[in-house]
Order: structure tokens, then C-alpha cells, then sequence
């Protein structure tokens, strides 16, 4: 089946949403609607995204006054996450929000034993085990983030910040999301030291991937062993291996050396929090996880369900982007990717989504 590719404009901002974000008419009517997600592998508590992905769930929970429910497979198989996706349905949820391309075949199987139930799948869409068949069917909707554009920014903001480092790329599964995290970043690193005459290195031996999104320890050993070659910065992509990153900048930080991490997912500024009331994190780069979640339900409730489509979230829809604040990025620096973002949003800047050129 042809894929449906749509853009996301104002459909985000929901003109849907308009009833719920302070413009005096009255809310959406009391709905049965109980919403349920299965976490990928982590907790909702990953600090990346499986949380932005509940923290959306849990905002809507509030606004409308719904039932949600989160729960954790046992495993990350087909079968584990289908057994738990029947669990919300045998427990009355009619929408079930599954973060994670691992949700992929369970969905192209649930998508038809649960016809009347509404699926959200977060950087993935249902199809066979041997990829030979995609079908996504009327009460499912995909959603996919330009990540490679989030990673330039971060990447960007970075290199005019530090002007003169070393950087290094954590990663963890070698997955398209995760590679576009990567490609982006190596792109906003080459864009500023071409253009504003940083002096930023990335060598090939400090741009890895881990192999999980859940050993914190081998996050926090690979940062410590970046850390010693002498790596400045680190962009970790990598959910709770990049737990561990975060945690040993930390330690890094409390010994009186200077280091610094580049947040994923969310903005992550909270989690590198020093005593000190400083934090580790540099910047973060963002795909609004939270949103898109919130949003779906929200279109939901006001019977706009983008059913059967794929929505792409890039900068042309401000799907994307780094934290607006950070005390740890001068304003200076802050004016000038916002001024990059915006020829992003134009077409003035185009960010490959493809290792052509740039570390694998």
C-alpha cells in the first residue's frame, strides 16, 4: 500500500487545539476516551522518550480529564508488546500510544485485531517482519521527526558556543533516528566551523554507538573514556545509555574539570543539575515528543484523527528545534541559530538525512 506522507503544519499548532489553548470557548465534551501507552525499553522515567512521550499523554490527561495508563513488557519482542497492547484493550483503553520503531510489527498485526481501537506509533509505521508489506490502516497514525535537522542545531549551537573543542557522538542502537541525530550534528559542526570559523573536531573514533538504549553504565564507561582522550562535549543520543553520559559529565564536573553534554529528545537541562544549581547540559536537541502525543489525542477528542496518514515533523512545522532557553548558551549564540532555523524553515538551509560524507 502507497505510503500517505503529510506535512504537519498547522495541523501541530491544531487549529483543533484552539478550544483548549485560551481562546474563551468551552472545551471538548466528556469523552470515554482512556488513553494507554506501552513503553519501548526503559521506563517513562528514561529522561528522553518514553518520558516525552507520557509527559504529552499525561498534559492531555489533565486539559480533558482522561483515564491513561503506561505499561512495561517484560521484553522487547513482537509478542511482548502485543501482549501488553492487548492487556490496555482488554482494560477498556480505545487509544494506545506506542513510542518506537520495535512497535512497527505488533501494530501491523494489532491495527486488525483491534479495528475499533486508535493507534499513535512514534517514529515508526506498521509493517511485515521481513519488510516486504507497509500497511497502515484507518485507525493508526505514524509520526516521524527530521532528527538530522534537531542534530544541527544542537550540533551548530554547540560549536559557537565552545568555539574551539573537541566533540564526540554517543549513540544507542544504530538505528535511522539515531544515525539522523548523528548526521545532522556532523553537518551543524562542519556548517559552523565553514561559516562562522569554529574550531570544532569530531574524529571517527569518538562517533559510536552503544548497541542499547537502557545499559547506563556502558554509557557512563564510554563517557569516561571520551572524557580522558579529551573530548569537551558530548552529544548523546541514547536514552538511558545516555543516562550514564549525563552522569559522568556530572561526576567530571564535581572533580573541577569542564565538560559538557548535548541532550536528546527532550530538553534535558533539568537532568544535568549540579548542587551547585549549574547544569552539564549544553543544549538538547529536541523533537517534541510531547506534543505530538498531546496532539493526537487532542485531534481525537475534536474528531480530527489523522487515520491511515504519516505526519512529518521537520523545522518547516516546528516539529523540531533546541530549548528556546539555556543559561549555558550566550545570547549571542542563541541570535544566530535562531537565525539559521529560520532559513531551515524557508528552504534556505537543507540538512541531509544520509551519512554521505560524514562518520556511519
Amino acid at each position: 500500500m502507497k505510503k500517505l506522507t503529510v506535512m504537519l503544519c498547522a495541523f501541530l499548532m491544531l487549529g483543533a487545539m484552539g478550544f483548549a489553548q485560551g481562546t474563551g470557548e468551552a472545551g471538548p465534551a466528556k469523552s470515554n476516551l482512556r488513553v494507554g501507552m506501552v513503553t519501548d525499553s526503559g521506563t517513562i522515567d528514561d529522561k528522553s522518550f518514553n518520558q516525552g512521550t507520557w509527559e504529552g499523554i499525561v498534559r492531555a490527561a489533565a486539559d480533558y480529564g482522561l483515564t491513561t495508563k503506561y505499561l512495561k513488557p517484560s521484553g522487547t519482542t513482537e509478542a511482548d508488546y502485543l501482549k501488553e497492547i492487548g492487556n490496555l484493550v482488554d482494560a477498556g483503553y480505545n487509544m494506545v500510544i506506542c513510542p518506537g520503531f520495535k512497535f512497527e510489527t505488533s501494530l501491523y498485526e494489532a491495527q486488525d485485531k483491534f479495528p475499533k481501537v486508535k493507534f499513535v506509533i512514534l517514529d515508526g509505521e506498521p509493517h511485515t517482519a521481513d519488510y516486504q508489506t507497509f500497511r497502515i490502516e484507518k485507525n493508526v497514525v505514524a509520526v516521524y521527526w527530521a532528527e538530522q535537522e534537531s542534530g544541527f542545531l544542537a550540533g551548530l549551537a554547540a560549536s559557537l558556543q565552545m568555539k574551539e573543542a573537541e566533540f564526540g557522538f554517543v549513540g544507542g542502537m544504530e538505528i535511522p533516528a539515531v544515525q539522523k541525530f548523528n548526521w545532522g550534528f556532523q553537518q551543524g559542526i562542519k556548517y559552523a566551523n565553514a561559516n562562522y570559523g569554529t574550531k570544532i573536531v569530531l574524529k571517527q573514533e569518538n562517533d559510536l554507538y552503544q548497541g542499547s538504549f537502557d545499559n547506563i553504565s556502558a554509557g557512563q564507561q564510554i563517557a569516561a573514556s571520551m572524557y580522558d582522550k579529551g573530548v569537551n562535549v558530548i552529544f548523546a543520543a541514547a536514552g538511558g545509555v545516555g543516562v550514564g553520559v549525563i552522569n559522568e559529565a556530572k561526576n567530571r564536573v564535581a572533580a573541577g574539570k569542564k565538560v559538557w553534554v548535548i541532550g536528546v529528545d527532550v530538553d534535558q537541562y533539568s537532568e544535568g543539575v549540579m548542587p551547585s544549581g549549574k547544569s552539564v547540559i549544553l543544549t538538547s536537541a529536541m523533537k517534541y515528543l510531547d506534543r505530538a502525543s498531546y496532539d493526537m489525542i487532542t485531534a481525537e477528542l475534536n474528531g480530527s484523527f489523522p487515520g491511515g496518514q504519516i505526519l512529518r515533523l521537520n523545522a518547516t512545522n516546528d516539529g523540531i528545534g533546541i530549548p528556546v532557553e539555556n543559561p549555558n548558551l550566550s545570547k549571542e549564540v542563541v541570535s544566530e541559530v535562531a537565525d539559521v532555523y529560520a532559513k531551515m524553515k524557508s528552504g534556505g538551509i537543507s540538512v541531509a538525512a544520509s551519512a554521505d560524507g560524514l562518520y556511519k
